[in-house]
């Protein structure tokens, strides 16, 4: 038997080469395809119309100020100093970093708001773990816990600062009454103590926007998981931990967000009670601002703190949305 020769074609059945499909020219769109398309694109502008008055309010009240702001930053800008308006460079961003109140200031208001938000995200998500159980007048104590909030910020704040007064005040009569320390206290005339009184009256008014919103995020988790969990021997601490933490992240994400922010710029508490006193030992970067502006007229130095004030509020904002977007939180 010889073996097939180069070149040529083994016997067998040949299976013959299909033709290729020829290929169509893209259809222009008809009538009805025109037509349906300019719908679309009238519907659209319509939208934007619709949206006009919206966005131009918008820029009005934040676009034009925040960059009116930033102009007027890298300007020698102070009101009744005899002197005109002139360009400043970096000057005043360079007097943030020389000016001794402003690193103080800094501090106070980074210390209070990790310990504020710390205190309010942890008694916030205990109430909400509290009313979001089922027990007979629920709808009641869930108004009665939400109330604060609906209170202004600088009506609670005279409140409070009403209730720490040392001769009238409820605080120091409760303590008083039953015989414990701190009893004969001038809370706003020293250091810590008036951290605490501010720290009191912004939890009080604040705790119930972190419960509000954890709140709404447990009502949305199936009650079938805990069901399981329960099922499979799960102790409540596994369960806070393992299941309802991990599925209360983007609520969890959202009151941290926005009460981080609230309290980093603090400033109606703080006006409010102690004015930034005693001496300079509770001014907060906020107040500070409050000064440049409205105190000393230097509207180019307050303009350089309101704008580091906006970028640490961002970067706050996007170290938050960077941690929580990770697979491994909780």
């Amino acid at each position: 038997m010889t073996a097939p020769q180069e070149g040529t074609v083994p016997a067998g059945p040949v299976t013959p080469a299909r033709p290729e499909p020829a290929r169509q020219a893209p259809r222009e769109p008809g009538p009805r395809g025109r037509r349906q398309y300019s719908l679309i694109a009238r519907d659209r502008r319509f939208g934007y119309l619709l949206a006009a008055p919206a966005v131009l309010v918008l820029l009005a009240i934040t676009a034009y100020p925040l960059v009116y702001n930033i102009w007027n930053s890298f300007q020698h800008d102070v009101i009744n100093s005899g002197v005109p308006a002139s360009f400043a460079g970096a000057d005043n961003y360079k007097r943030i970093f020389t000016d001794n109140q402003f690193l103080p200031a800094l501090a106070h208001t980074a210390g209070f708001t990790v310990v504020s938000v710390a205190v309010e995200t942890a008694v916030g998500l205990a109430l909400a773990l509290a009313l979001n159980r089922k027990f007979r007048g629920r709808g009641l104590v869930r108004a009665a816990v939400f109330i604060p909030w609906a209170v202004p910020t600088v009506v609670s704040a005279q409140l409070w600062k009403s209730m720490f007064d040392p001769q009238f005040g409820w605080v120091n009569y409760v303590l008083t009454t039953l015989h414990l320390p701190l009893a004969n206290t001038t809370w706003l005339a020293g250091k810590w103590t008036s951290w605490a009184a501010i720290l009191a009256a912004d939890a009080w008014r604040n705790t119930p926007f972190v419960a509000i919103v954890l709140l709404a995020g447990l009502q949305v988790i199936p009650t079938e998981i805990y069901e399981a969990a329960r099922i499979d021997g799960a102790s409540a601490w596994q369960t806070l931990w393992r299941l309802t933490l991990p599925l209360l992240r983007p609520a969890l994400m959202v009151a941290l967000v926005f009460r981080t922010l609230s309290s980093f710029l603090i400033f109606d508490v703080v006006y409010a009670m102690t004015g930034g006193g005693p001496g300079t030992s509770t001014t907060v970067l906020s107040y500070l601002n409050w000064q440049a502006f409205f105190v000393y007229a230097d509207y180019g130095y307050g303009g350089a703190i309101s704008v580091a004030l906006v970028v640490i509020a961002l970067m706050i904002a996007a170290a938050y949305v960077r941690v929580f977007s990770s697979e491994q939180v909780l």
